[in-house]
């Protein structure tokens, strides 16, 4: 039997999904990769997780890939699937909204976890770089693309081109992450997160993170119109109906998710 090297507890609404791999500093092994991608598509496929909190130990968020991986992806062809693509395209596109709780290193793949998730939150602790440059390589998950669209230019050229890391308050300052809090106070912050995000109607908060992940993909144009696809959609369904009729009376709304 395989080590377990990705644990899952239940809060409510909220899947709260745990790297636990801290011996090595939760390094994205091929096995810690496959599990991840496993529990991730498990919580989502789960009606009653309405959002996801991802997060790892209290030294290493992720510290980045298993290093003896990457021999193994040398040759590839641009074509190719290479090991860590199912666990990134399954956080990218995941149908709940996904949150980072990071304590510790976020460094390479650690970094790139952050930026595929919709949103996170840093501990004082947590420190984020892409050193693949020092290695003589460039982040292959998303990395260049994801920080640009999440920092801007120059502030993403700054940490692709030295790989030199950067600190909490920085990575708040910059956008990469929604909130810093102290280290006993970053899960606790994104469970808070998470049941708000739990509290709302359950289709609308799909349509909304699934219209704001497009805009990092779409002209604006495209984006709108998306946007508006969206918009109608979740105008539909019963729970709009009710959060509309829930307001003008003056309660709360009990949605449903239909």
């Amino acid at each position: 039997m395989p080590e377990t090297l990705v644990a899952v507890e239940h809060h409510d609404a909220t899947a709260l999904v745990t790297l636990d791999r801290p011996a090595a500093l939760n390094a994205l092994s091929r096995e810690l990769v496959t599990q991840l991608a496993d529990r991730l598509e498990e919580v989502a496929a789960d009606p009653t997780v309405r959002a996801v909190v991802l997060t790892g130990s209290e030294k290493a968020f992720c510290a980045g890939a298993d290093i003896a991986e990457i021999p193994h992806m040398t040759g590839a062809s641009p074509t190719d699937r290479l090991p860590f693509d199912r666990l990134f395209d399954t956080v990218a596109s995941l149908p709940r909204p996904t949150i980072a709780a990071v304590r510790g290193l976020a460094f390479g793949g650690g970094c790139e976890l952050v930026l595929a998730c919709d949103t996170a939150v840093a501990g004082r602790s947590a420190r984020f770089a892409v050193p693949e440059v020092k290695l003589g390589v460039i982040p292959g998950a998303g990395g260049t693309q994801r920080l640009v669209h999440a920092i801007g230019k120059a502030k993403a050229m700054r940490m692709l081109l030295t790989g030199g890391p950067v600190d909490a308050q920085w990575a708040h300052e910059a956008g990469l992450v929604a909130d810093v809090v102290d280290d006993d106070g970053v899960i606790g912050r994104a469970l808070e997160i998470a049941d708000h995000v739990g509290g709302n109607a359950p289709r609308a908060v799909i349509l909304a993170a699934d219209s704001a992940r497009h805009a990092q993909e779409l002209p604006l144009h495209q984006g709108l119109a998306h946007e508006r696809r969206n918009f109608l959609l979740a105008l539909g369904t019963s729970d709009a109906h009710e959060g509309v009729a829930a307001f003008t009376a003056h309660r709360h709304p009990t949605f449903t998710g239909r």
